[in-house]
């Protein structure tokens, strides 16, 4: 955010191209040193309004500021380990990804862990199905997996899409120990991982179009949709979908090739 897109002169001389804290604090209708407390991290519970300010200062999309209140009022902590069931799919959840067989359809946990897949899923990003025994992860399997690279012609659009997400998930699922241990993974062995980490992106994309280069059925073009089980601890659906003719045709090619197999 710059002064003169705030409506705050610009003068004298900045060290940084941004706002100042006084002029944030002003701005949201805060003193500069609460303001500057919040920023340290010493002022606890701040009020919704103070935190909808702020996020109108600084122009927060919805996103970005539904991870404004998860960092200022983190879920109620609890133990280290994930809770007892999180990565276990519903008998429900399971006949549903085999009622759209058709289309595919994976079930992630908050830390992009690939809880359950249908076959044509698998099919769809067959390095899910090669993972290691720690289970298929999307996040590893985008940064670590060279032949990602191929199968996403758009790979950096994916990549940000996907620190983003890990970003707005760490927040509202601090609790989530398995998550904490893949960015520590990625960073250590993805340098790309390690920068995009740090740029502190904030995204939850929830729907769109991904671009496929798929070695058995060429370039095409799905959409997808992202929908919340609730009370299945953070666990997501998401379904894929054909956008034309040629998304259609690939998929055909994909039902019932060497590459699907049941994720169970």
């Amino acid at each position: 955010m710059t002064p003169e897109a705030a409506g705050v002169p610009a003068l004298g001389r900045r060290r940084v191209p941004g706002l100042r804290r006084e002029e944030v604090a002003g701005l949201a209708g805060v003193s500069t040193v609460y303001y500057t407390r919040l920023e340290q991290g010493r002022a606890t519970n701040p009020s919704d309004a103070v935190l909808d300010a702020l996020a109108r200062v600084l122009r927060l999309d919805a996103t970005e500021r539904a991870h404004l209140h998860d960092l200022a009022h983190p879920p109620q902590r609890r133990p280290a380990q994930s809770p007892p069931g999180a990565r276990r799919v519903r008998a429900d959840v399971r006949r549903l990804l085999d009622a759209v067989g058709a289309v595919p359809a994976y079930v992630l946990d908050p830390g992009m862990d690939v809880l359950a897949a249908n076959e044509l899923a698998l099919a769809l990003v067959p390095g899910l199905a090669g993972a290691p025994a720690g289970g298929p992860n999307l996040a590893r399997h985008i940064f670590l997996d060279t032949a990602a690279r191929s199968l996403y012609p758009q790979w950096d659009q994916v990549a940000r899409q996907t620190i983003g997400y890990l970003r707005f998930s760490a927040a509202r699922h601090a609790h989530h120990s398995r998550l904490g241990h893949l960015v520590a993974e990625l960073s250590a062995h993805s340098p790309e991982f390690r920068i995009l980490w740090a740029a502190q992106d904030v995204r939850e994309k929830t729907y769109g179009t991904k671009s496929f280069n798929h070695p058995l059925a060429g370039r095409f073009d799905l959409a997808y949709e992202t929908l919340s089980l609730p009370g299945d601890e953070g666990q997501s659906l998401v379904v894929f979908t054909a956008v034309h003719g040629t998304a259609e045709s690939a998929l055909k090619r994909l039902s019932g090739s060497p590459m699907a197999c049941p994720q169970r």
